[in-house]
C-alpha cells in the first residue's frame, strides 16, 4: 500500500515529521517498507535560466551556454541538447551532483577544450521519465533559483507499508490516518458529507438474479447515472498522486474510481451509459461466456464467476475488472457509477482462476467496509460533479446491507491476562473508541461493538491486540525467566535425536544431503513396495506426483540420474525423511537413505594420476549403513547381516540388516537391473535404507560419562582357522560362533579367505577366519592358547556343522 504525505494529511491533522510518522506506523503494526523522497534526491537541482547559447568552437553538436542559477554568478556549461537556446528556463545541476539517469557524479571538466561547470538536465537524466530528446523546457514564469523538486511538486514523500491480510481497513489512506490518530499522532479530519440529492430516478434498472443459496455473493448493488459529463484529463493534483503510487492516469472518470480505491478503500466501477443496453443484471456466468476486459485479454468465465450483464451480454466481472466494450473514454457524456458489495471468498477464487490481479480484487477479497457502499457512491458522485460536471440522478439500490455488527463481552482484566500489562481503563476505552469501536458500560466488563470496517475482530483476544498495539509493546515490563531449580530434562525424543545425528554422520562420510518430493509416480511406488489405494493423492500438485512415497530410494535415484545427465556422474546423496506404508499414523516412518553412483566411493571419485577410482559396489552401501548405526550408538552385538533384500535390490548383491528374523531395520545393496530399466537409470547405483524408528534404543545408564578406557599391557595374538562348511551356511554364522566361544579373550574375528574347488567336497566351501585374542591378566601359555583354539573349533562345529580343514 502506497500513499503520499500530503495525501495522508488530507485525513490527518498533524505536525509530526516524516520520520515520526514512519516510526509510528511500524510501531502500530503497519510496517513501513520504504520511503521514496524525491525532494531529498533532487535537492541540488535548481531552476535556471540560459543567458546565452553559442556554438562550440570544436564540435558541431555542442553549445557553450551561460547559465544563471539564481545566485547572480553566471556559470559556463557545455550542452549537447538540440533545444538549448538563449532565454529558456531549464533545470541545472552544479558540480558534485549525482545524476541518477546517467549514474555519474558531476565534476568540473573540459569538453573539447572548453570548461564546463555543471549540467543542464533532461527528464530522463533526473530519473523522471524516458525523454532524452532535450533538456527540460520550463515555462517562462518558473522562479529561477528555486529547487526544482519544490517547483515541480516532487517534494511529497511516498510511503509504502506492508499490510497483513487481516487489515482491509488500511487499504485506504483514511484508514491509515485513523490508526495514526488513535496512536496520538494527530487528529482525524471528519468533515460532514451530506448525501447527494439527484434529479429524478436512475433510468437503468438493476436486478440481482441469484438463487437463494447464492445471495451472499452479491448482497448489495447501488447505481447512479450522471448526465452531461466532460471526461477530459483529471486535475493535476490527482494525477500527481496516482503517478506517485505507480498508477497511470487515464481520464477523469477512471482516475476518480482509482483515487477512491486508495483514498477510501472503496473500489467502484464506471460504465459509459451510451454503451449499456437496457438494465443491468447481476448473475452467475454461463459456461460458454467470455469477456474482453480492460486489460485487453479475453477471459473465459465459469459458472462460479459473478458477472454484471446487460441485454447484449457480460459487461464486467464483479469486483475484479470491467469490460472493454462499456469503458469510459473522452467521448463519454453520460456515466453510470456503480458501488457494490461482493463476497470476499468468491472474489479471491475467481481472481485466482482467471489470473487477474487488480486493486479492486485486492480489497474485495480482504473485505471492503459494507457500510461504505452508499457513502462511497455519493463521494464518487461529488468528485465527478466537481471535476467533470453533469447532473446526477437518484441512486437505485438492489439488495440489502448485511448485518456485520458484532458485540463482544470484554473484561478489562483480559489485557493484563493476555499481554501482561496494566493499563488504566480510561486509556483503554479511549484507544478503542478512537479506532471506531463503541464501548458501553462502566464496570469491570463492558460491551464492545465492532465497527463495520474491521471484519477481523472476532473475540476478546483481538480487542487486546488492538489496545496493546496502540498503547505500545514497549510498555510491557521486561521480566527475567524464572531460574530452574534443577537441570532441565531433555526435550528431544529419541527419533528426533537420531534424525539429527543421522544427517551429521552421513554428511561426514562425504554424502550430499538432498530433499526430494514426498510424492512419486504411481509406477515408482509399485516398484518399491507401495502403490496402495490409501496412499494415492486426491489432489496431486502434478499428475506424475500421484502417490505418497513408500521409500526414499526412488527420489534419490532420480536425483542422481539428473546429476549424471548434467555432467556430474559421480553423485553421492543422502536423505532423512518420512516414508509411508499406509495412511494410518503407525504406517509412517522416519528413514535414513543414501545412494552412491559411478565411482562416488568413500575414498574418492573420478580420475586420478594413479588410475581411475573403482566403481561403487554393495559393500560401499554396507559400510555406510554400519557407519550410521555406529554413529547413532546402536548396540550391534546382535546385528545380523542376511543375504538378499527387497525386490528393488539385486538378489545376489544385497543384504538385510536385522536384530532377529522379526526385526528387520534396513537393507543395502546394488539396484536391481529391472528397476534400473523401469526408471531409465544408467551406470552403477548402490543404496541403503534404515528405518530409524525400528532400531533398538541404547541401554540407559546412570550417567552419561564415558567409561574409563581400558588398554591391556599384554601383546595380542592371532590364530587362523579354515573351516569346511555347507555352501548355504553364511560366513557370518561362523564369525558369531567364534566370537561366542570365549568372550573374555576373543576381541575380533575377520573373514580373510573363501574357497570352492579342488580339495573341497562338492556342495561345500572353505571359509578362513583370523581370530584375535587379547589377554588382560597375564600372558597365555601354549596350553591355554591350544585350549581356546579347541573351544573355538568346537563352538563353530556345534553351531554351523563346520569341520576344521585339514
Amino acid at each position: 500500500m502506497k500513499f503520499t504525505l500530503s495525501w495522508l494529511k488530507d485525513h490527518l491533522d498533524t505536525g509530526a515529521s516524516l520520520d515520526e510518522i514512519a516510526e509510528t506506523l511500524t510501531r502500530i503494526g503497519l510496517e513501513v517498507e520504504g520511503i521514496e523522497d524525491k525532494a531529498a534526491a533532487l535537492k541540488p537541482y535548481v531552476v535556471a535560466k540560459v543567458l546565452t547559447a553559442e556554438q562550440h568552437p570544436n564540435a558541431d553538436r555542442l553549445r557553450v551556454c551561460t547559465v544563471d542559477a539564481g545566485d547572480g554568478q553566471p556559470l559556463q556549461v557545455v550542452c549537447g541538447a538540440p533545444n538549448a537556446r538563449a532565454g529558456m528556463i531549464s533545470v541545472f545541476a552544479p558540480p558534485g551532483t549525482y545524476v541518477p539517469g546517467k549514474n555519474i557524479t558531476l565534476s568540473v571538466g573540459t569538453i573539447r577544450g572548453v570548461e564546463s561547470r555543471g549540467m543542464l538536465c533532461s527528464g530522463a537524466e533526473l530519473g523522471l521519465g524516458d525523454d532524452h530528446d532535450g533538456i527540460l523546457d520550463l515555462p517562462d514564469d518558473a522562479p529561477v533559483g528555486q529547487p526544482y523538486a519544490l517547483y515541480a511538486g516532487l517534494d511529497d514523500p511516498v510511503i509504502e507499508i506492508n499490510l497483513t491480510p487481516n487489515r482491509p481497513d488500511c487499504t485506504a489512506v483514511s484508514g491509515i490516518a485513523r490508526d495514526l490518530a488513535a496512536a496520538g499522532l494527530g487528529t482525524l479530519k471528519r468533515a460532514p458529507e451530506p448525501p447527494v440529492r439527484g434529479q429524478g430516478p436512475c433510468p437503468v434498472a438493476v436486478t440481482l438474479d441469484l438463487h437463494e443459496q447464492h445471495r451472499d455473493l452479491a448482497p448489495l448493488f447501488a447505481l447512479r447515472l450522471v448526465r452531461g459529463v466532460r471526461n477530459g484529463p483529471s486535475p493535476e493534483w490527482m494525477q500527481a498522486r496516482l503517478r506517485a503510487i505507480g498508477l497511470r492516469p487515464i481520464n477523469a472518470l477512471v482516475d476518480i474510481t482509482n483515487y477512491m480505491t486508495f483514498d477510501r478503500g472503496r473500489p467502484l466501477h464506471v460504465f459509459d451509459a451510451a454503451k449499456v443496453k437496457g438494465g443491468l443484471t447481476v448473475r452467475l456466468a454461463r459456461a460458454d461466456e467470455t469477456l474482453k476486459a480492460l486489460d485487453g485479454r479475453e477471459h473465459r468465465l465459469g459458472p462460479e464467476t459473478v458477472v454484471i450483464t446487460d441485454e447484449a451480454g457480460v459487461e464486467s466481472i464483479a469486483g475484479i475488472i470491467g469490460g472493454e466494450a462499456s469503458g469510459c473514454d473522452e467521448s463519454t457524456t453520460d456515466v453510470l457509477v456503480e458501488s457494490a458489495l461482493w463476497n470476499p471468498q468468491n472474489i479471491a477464487q475467481t481472481g485466482r482462476r482467471l489470473g487477474v490481479v487488480t486493486d479492486a480484487r485486492y480489497r474485495f477479497e480482504r473485505g471492503v467496509d459494507p457500510a461504505s457502499t452508499l457513502p462511497g457512491l455519493d463521494h464518487a458522485t461529488r468528485l465527478v460533479l466537481e471535476i467533470c460536471g453533469g447532473t446526477p440522478t437518484e441512486a437505485t439500490v438492489a439488495g440489502a446491507l448485511p448485518e456485520t455488527e458484532r458485540v463482544i463481552d470484554f473484561p478489562w482484566t483480559e489485557v493484563r491476562r493476555l499481554a501482561g500489562i496494566d493499563l488504566p481503563r480510561v486509556e483503554m476505552k479511549v484507544i478503542l473508541e478512537a479506532l471506531g469501536f463503541h464501548v458501553a458500560g462502566s464496570g469491570d466488563r463492558v460491551k464492545v461493538l465492532t465497527p463495520s470496517w474491521r471484519p477481523d475482530i472476532e473475540g476478546k483476544a483481538d480487542l487486546v491486540e488492538e489496545v496493546i498495539r496502540i498503547a505500545g509493546l514497549d510498555r510491557i515490563e521486561a521480566k527475567p525467566l524464572p531460574r530452574a531449580e534443577s537441570v532441565s530434562k531433555p526435550v528431544l525424543t529419541p527419533i528426533q535425536k537420531r534424525t539429527r545425528l543421522a544427517r551429521r554422520a552421513l554428511a561426514g562420510r562425504g554424502l550430499m544431503e538432498a530433499v526430494t518430493w514426498s510424492f512419486i509416480p504411481h509406477a515408482d511406488a509399485e516398484l518399491f513396495g507401495g502403490g496402495g489405494a490409501d496412499l494415492v493423492l486426491a489432489n496431486p500438485i502434478a499428475s506424475e506426483l500421484s502417490d505418497m512415497r513408500p521409500s526414499l530410494v526412488p527420489g534419490l535415484l532420480r536425483a542422481a540420474q539428473r546429476n549424471a545427465d548434467r555432467g556430474y556422474p559421480d553423485a553421492a546423496l543422502f536423505e532423512v525423511g518420512q516414508c509411508f506404508a499406509s495412511d494410518a499414523p503407525e504406517g509412517q516412518s522416519i528413514r535414513a537413505t543414501a545412494v552412491r553412483r559411478g565411482t562416488a566411493g568413500f575414498t574418492g571419485a573420478g580420475r586420478n594420476w594413479d588410475g581411475a577410482a573403482p566403481a561403487v559396489d554393495a559393500f560401499q552401501a554396507k559400510a555406510d549403513a554400519l557407519a550410521l548405526l555406529s554413529a547413532l550408538g546402536v548396540p550391534t552385538g546382535g546385528l545380523q547381516v542376511v543375504a538378499g533384500g527387497p525386490a528393488w535390490l539385486h538378489p545376489g548383491r544385497s543384504g538385510t540388516l536385522q536384530f532377529g528374523p522379526k526385526n528387520q531395520v534396513g537393507f543395502f545393496g546394488e539396484i536391481h537391473p529391472r528397476v534400473m530399466r523401469a526408471l531409465d537409470l544408467k551406470g552403477t547405483l548402490v543404496a541403503f535404507e534404515i528405518d530409524l524408528g525400528a532400531l533398538p534404543l541404547p541401554k540407559q545408564r546412570a550417567t552419561k560419562t564415558k567409561p574409563v578406557l581400558a588398554l591391556s599391557d599384554l601383546q595380542p595374538l592371532a590364530r587362523d582357522f579354515a573351516f569346511v562348511v555347507g555352501r548355504d551356511v553364511p560366513a557370518g554364522e561362523i564369525v558369531r560362533a567364534a566370537q561366542g566361544a570365549e568372550r573374555k579373550l576373543v576381541v575380533g574375528v575377520d573373514v580373510f579367505d573363501l574357497y570352492e574347488g579342488a580339495g573341497v567336497p562338492e556342495g561345500q566351501k572353505s571359509v578362513a577366519v583370523a581370530v584375535r585374542l587379547q589377554p588382560t591378566e597375564r600372558t597365555l601359555t601354549d596350553a591355554e592358547i591350544e585350549a581356546v583354539s579347541q573351544k573355538i573349533v568346537a563352538e563353530v562345529a556345534r553351531k554351523t556343522g563346520a569341520t576344521l580343514r585339514g
